[in-house]
C-alpha cells in the first residue's frame, strides 16, 4: 500500500514557459544561438560567422538612407489576375496581409549621405519576390524617374525569378526593365545593382546583372536555374560554390562583395564619385 497518491500530468496544470518564443535565432550556417535583439542591432548578420540573414525591405531602407529622407513611390499599384490563374488573387492578398506590403518591391526617392537617389528594394517575403507585372512596372517607373531627374538608381535584388502566375506577362518585365536601363545609360547616369540572397531566374537575366557596378552580399546565391537543372542541362559536374557571390566575383560577374555594415558607405562613395565625374 502506497503512502502517496500518484499525480497525473493533467493535475500539474499548464506547462510553464521557461523561455518566450522569438528571443533566440539559430544561425543556419554555424548553428550558433543568437539573441534576437543583438542580431537586429548587427543588421541581422551572425556575430559568430558573419552569415547574412535575409532582411525585409523596411530594414534594408533603414540601414541605407538618411533618416527621414525616404519617400515611397507608386504605392497604389496592385496585381491583377490577367490570365485567370486559380487562387492567384487570394494568394496575393494573403501575402499583403502577412507582410504589410502591396507588392514584392518597394521603390522611392531617398538621400544616401546627402546624395539624392532612386531606390528599388525587392522583398523576398512576398511570394519569393517573384517578378510579376507590378514588380516590373514599379522598377521601370523608378528607373524612368531617375532618368528624368538626372539621378542615379540603385536596385537591391532578391528573387526566385519570374512569377509563374502571370506567365508571359511576367517574362515581358525583363525587356521592359532592361529597356528603361538602356535609356538611363544613354543619359550617362549611373546604375548600381546590389545582389542579395537569393538572386535567380529572370531577375538575374535582366536588370540585376546590368549595373554599371554590380555589388553582392557575402555568400549570397546568384544564378539563373537551380544546380540540379544546370547539371542536367550541361551534363557536367559543377564546381564547388559555383552559384555564390564569391565564385561570381572570381569569374567577373560581380565587381565587389560588400558586407551589410559597409553597404551604406560603399554606395555613398560610388554616388559621390559618379556625381563628380559628370
Amino acid at each position: 500500500m502506497g503512502f502517496f497518491k500518484k499525480r497525473t500530468v493533467n493535475e500539474l496544470g499548464e506547462k510553464k514557459q521557461d523561455m518566450p518564443e522569438g528571443l533566440w535565432t539559430k544561425c543556419p550556417s554555424c548553428s550558433e544561438s543568437l539573441f534576437e535583439q543583438t542580431l537586429a542591432r548587427n543588421l541581422r548578420v551572425c556575430t559568430n560567422c558573419g552569415y547574412h540573414f535575409t532582411i525585409s525591405s523596411g530594414e534594408r531602407i533603414a540601414s541605407l538612407v538618411d533618416e527621414g529622407s525616404f519617400q515611397e513611390m507608386d504605392t497604389n499599384l496592385d496585381s491583377v489576375d490577367a490570365l485567370g490563374f486559380k487562387g492567384y488573387v487570394d494568394k496575393v492578398k494573403a501575402y499583403q496581409n502577412k507582410t504589410g506590403l502591396k507588392e514584392a518591391v518597394v521603390t522611392g526617392r531617398a538621400n544616401i549621405e546627402g546624395v539624392p537617389v532612386l531606390l528599388a528594394i525587392m522583398d523576398f517575403r512576398f511570394l519569393g519576390a517573384s517578378m510579376g507585372s507590378v514588380v516590373g512596372e514599379k522598377i521601370t517607373r523608378a528607373i524612368e524617374a531617375a532618368t528624368a531627374e538626372g539621378k542615379a538608381v540603385i536596385v537591391f535584388s532578391a528573387s526566385g525569378g519570374a512569377r509563374m502566375h502571370e506567365g508571359i506577362l511576367s517574362l515581358m518585365q525583363m525587356a521592359k526593365t532592361s529597356g528603361a536601363l538602356a535609356r538611363h545609360a544613354e543619359a550617362r547616369l549611373p546604375y548600381f545593382s546590389v545582389l542579395t540572397h537569393p538572386t535567380t531566374g529572370g531577375v538575374t537575366a535582366s536588370f540585376a546583372t546590368l549595373g554599371d557596378v554590380i555589388l553582392a552580399e557575402p555568400k549570397c546565391m546568384i544564378g539563373f536555374a537551380g544546380p540540379r537543372v544546370v547539371k542536367e542541362t550541361t551534363h557536367a559536374d559543377l564546381p564547388p560554390g559555383f552559384q555564390t557571390a564569391e565564385f561570381m566575383k572570381q569569374h567577373g560577374l560581380v565587381d565587389m562583395i560588400v558586407e551589410r555594415k559597409d553597404m551604406r558607405s560603399t554606395l555613398a562613395n560610388l554616388l559621390k564619385y559618379t556625381s563628380k565625374a559628370k
